[in-house]
């Protein structure tokens, strides 16, 4: 079914933050030379009085552990709402000490943060029904090296497993993708959106719609420079870690391919030397498409040439490539960003009025039954207060 928020759900706007409940923390015992917990909280350990009855306990359907492999969380009553969101969505969430942890920068020493994944590959804890990442930063990558893959990428698909994550995140997603040849979802994480005081419609929307449909298409109404009609396995990620990782094994080799790229806080020249980087790789020219999410430019310009813009980037690209590069897809480090699942398989169709559409199949899906999703979206305000909301519409990592 197409991508498109009915006007119902459109006219809700933030809703208070939620009341106290959640599970109490359970998964991966400390490391050694642990990390210090942030100070001044503790996750409440009593579930709410108003969590459903079907969802007591923890079922195959509505296990999520957290990880956290990258930043730390800066504020853990924003981490602690998240939680609860999730919780009272349904679903078990474990592994939750995982959002108070800090080491350094980090979420956690690196023995935690391996631990996060490697306990699921090694079997040590049941393989949930979702992985989701707590927020982006730095760090990823350094874990790589460390987890099994294989095994991991084997156990998620046995269980049908859904991967959450973006920015900094996308270095395990590639490498899942890569070693362990499993497809996960460019989505939002525990802190980054369902910690937010309140939630973008949009985003909640589109999280529900994109992980319960067997089929999702996204329609993107951006003016596009060429008509494109083509189908391939759609992945990818941030730009910074695809760039950091041409030349290793934990970059995926597809070809006939549909590559999906964002990135923030980037000059002009910076994006396109880290896709000259993938070029001189051979990665650019095995795709049958570069899809641009938003890549937040704004009013950035280059140091040196103020008219060499993002537009300067693409049609530099789109020649040395000769591959088409389509613009506008709704995702990257913004309010209002769609789910969609990275390693399945696309089919882009441009459509009549200048933009495009791209539909996802075969991906695992949550059981909206076992579930209460609809508790993410918030309950029906005014019209003018809708209006109001949807003004603001940028947003940190």
């Amino acid at each position: 079914m197409t991508w498109q928020p009915s006007r119902r759900h459109f006219l809700r706007a933030s809703a208070a933050a939620a009341g106290a409940g959640l599970l109490q923390a359970c998964g991966t015992p400390t490391a050694p030379q642990p990390s210090q917990p942030v100070k001044g909280n503790t996750v409440p350990a009593r579930p709410a009085a108003s969590r459903p009855a079907h969802t007591s306990g923890h079922t195959g359907d509505n296990l999520l552990r957290v990880v956290a492999p990258s930043g730390f969380a800066e504020s853990y009553e924003r981490v602690t709402l998240g939680l609860n969101r999730l919780y009272q969505a349904g679903f078990t969430v474990t592994n939750q000490q995982a959002g108070s942890r800090r080491y350094q920068r980090f979420a956690g020493t690196d023995a935690e943060r391996i631990a996060d994944f490697q306990d699921v590959a090694s079997g040590r804890v049941a393989t949930p029904k979702v992985l989701m990442g707590l927020r982006g930063g730095y760090g990823a990558a350094r874990l790589l090296p460390h987890i099994d893959f294989a095994s991991l990428g084997a156990r998620m698909r046995e269980r049908g497993t859904l991967f959450f994550g973006f920015s900094d995140v996308s270095a395990v997603q590639l490498a899942l993708l890569a070693k362990g040849n499993m497809m996960s979802f460019a989505g939002p994480m525990v802190y980054s959106e369902f910690g937010k005081p309140a939630p973008s419609v949009y985003t909640m929307d589109s999280f529900i719609r994109g992980t319960t449909e067997s089929v999702n298409t996204i329609a993107v109404d951006t003016i596009q420079r060429r008509d494109v009609q083509t189908e391939g396995t759609l992945w990818g990620g941030n730009l910074s870690v695809l760039a950091s990782l041409a030349g290793s094994p934990y970059l995926p080799d597809i070809a006939g391919g549909i590559l999906f790229l964002e990135d923030v806080g980037e000059q002009p020249y910076r994006i396109e030397r880290m896709l000259n980087t993938l070029y001189l790789a051979g990665v650019l020219q095995k795709q049958r498409a570069i899809v641009f999410g938003d890549f937040r430019m704004g009013t950035v310009r280059d140091t040196y040439d103020s008219s060499y813009d993002l537009s300067a980037v693409i049609n530099h690209i789109q020649r040395a490539t000769r591959v088409p590069v389509l613009t506008g897809f709704p995702f990257g480090h913004i309010t209002n960003k769609a789910t969609f699942p990275l390693g399945a398989h696309a089919a882009i169709r441009s459509s009549g009025n200048g933009g495009y559409s791209v539909t996802f199949t075969g991906y695992p899906t949550l059981n909206a039954a076992a579930l209460t999703l609809d508790t993410l979206l918030p309950p029906p305000v005014s019209t003018f207060d809708a209006v109001v909301e949807s003004i603001g519409n940028e947003v940190t990592e």
